[in-house]
């Protein structure tokens, strides 16, 4: 078993953690009235100026300096934690051991997974196929991480038949990937998939991977069915908090795609990072605490494991994401080409639903939204917002109940398009 390298970059995460830390010592010593580094000594901000005085009278109770000594024990002890729930982690014996479905269809390092395999309610005749799109960053896995928290196998239980893109990692020839290519070879798993079935499918994407099938539906829409969206950014200007890292960076890692073929993963995750640098010293501290054999724990696991081994991304499809739609808002203002089709969301008339997770915090519930707008939006939306997050809309204690099954049930009352529209 290849050793957890999580979480990534691991000497960020770590970094982070060590320099703020350290720097309240350095800012103690500044701040301290009378002290050498101190020429003159700045104003402290306000809630620290009211502690000063108290400060200052706990030290001259218990002696000169035993307060920094105090000080840097707290910095040793927090750094310690961490580093403690980093290595329980990734000694963590747990790894995900649900057997993946056979592939239905491949084409370069790309596979559709037939979750009607997995069941045998799947595979009744007329059942409903949905083509199952996720982001091209974070694989697929955390739409099956384990038994109970299978959003593919709950839906094939429940009588549908998702084929699942898988995107495995870009090749050579991938490397050179555009979103035109991307969403063409998502053209071509649509028209396997409707011809297997026999009649349009319904299509499901998610995160990033919900974008390319708005294309998808603007480009074949007498081949969908239905579209369903789940957390996809659109507007990337309506909500640019905490962005501030990627916009400015955004340029010059383009320019490193570029010239490097691609964007490698621990870039990705610096990107994420950016969102709260924070995140990992909370949550591994958090995990520290767990009972290693629970669920809780395992979970844990599981979901680090899926966000650390995402796939690189390709050089002009990074591009494209990093300076046309973070930077220009090239899907939002309906200027983004796929294919040389201008991909318009008021123009898909296909019936469609928007699930928007209110607590998303990788893609800003205003940027989904705009699918939903009554005037630039999909023409024939449906649209539900969720008290989740992006990743807990999937995978959480409340997924199954308040997104599972009602994203299923309006799955499966979409009206069946038989295949004589699906050769069009």
């Amino acid at each position: 078993m290849q050793a957890r390298l999580g979480p990534r970059p691991l000497p960020l995460h770590l970094g982070t953690a060590l320099m703020t830390w350290a720097s309240s010592e350095s800012a103690w010593k500044l701040l301290k009235r009378g002290s050498q580094n101190s020429s003159p000594a700045p104003e402290p901000p306000e809630s620290l100026a009211a502690l000063l005085p108290e400060i200052g009278a706990l030290e001259a109770q218990a002696g000169a300096g035993k307060f920094e000594e105090a000080l840097k024990r707290e910095i040793l002890r927090r750094m310690g934690r961490l580093a403690d729930g980093v290595l329980a982690y990734q000694r963590n014996e747990v790894h995900r051991t649900l057997d993946d479905p056979p592939a239905a269809w491949s084409e370069g390092n790309t596979r559709l997974l037939d979750y009607g395999m997995t069941n045998r309610a799947a595979r009744r005749r007329g059942t409903r196929a949905v083509l199952v799109v996720p982001s091209l960053i974070n694989r697929w896995e955390v739409l099956d991480l384990t038994a109970e928290k299978s959003l593919l196998r709950a839906m094939a239980a429940q009588g549908l038949r998702p084929y699942l893109v898988d995107w495995g990692t870009p090749n050579e020839e991938e490397r050179g990937f555009d979103t035109t290519a991307y969403v063409a070879r998502l053209e071509r798993a649509l028209a396997f998939v409707a011809k297997r079935a026999r009649r349009a499918p319904a299509v499901l994407g998610y995160c990033m991977g919900g974008t390319l099938t708005v294309a998808l539906a603007a480009r074949r829409p007498r081949r969908v069915a239905g579209l369903a969206l789940m957390a996809a950014p659109w507007d990337f200007h309506a909500d640019r908090t905490g962005q501030a890292f990627l916009l400015s960076t955004g340029p010059l890692l383009a320019e490193v795609a570029d010239k490097v073929g691609e964007l490698p993963v621990d870039i990705l995750q610096t990107l994420f990072w950016s969102l709260d640098p924070w995140l990992s010293v909370k949550k591994f501290g958090r995990f520290l605490g767990l009972d290693p054999n629970g669920d809780h724990a395992r979970e844990f696991v599981l979901l680090e494991d899926w966000l650390n081994g995402g796939a690189p991304l390709a050089g002009p499809t990074a591009r494209e994401c990093l300076v046309g739609w973070y930077g220009d808002n090239i899907p939002g203002n309906g200027k983004w080409v796929v294919g040389g089709r201008r991909i318009v969301p008021s123009k898909i008339k296909v019936p469609s639903l928007v699930m928007i997770p209110s607590g998303d915090r990788i893609v800003p519930p205003l940027s989904a939204a705009a699918l939903a707008d009554p005037k630039k939006g999909l023409k024939n939306a449906t649209r539900i917002d969720l008290p989740l997050g992006h990743i807990g809309m999937v995978v959480s204690g409340r997924a199954r109940e308040l997104c599972w099954t009602p994203l299923i049930e309006w799955l499966g009352n979409l009206p069946t398009r038989r295949s004589r529209v699906v050769t069009g």
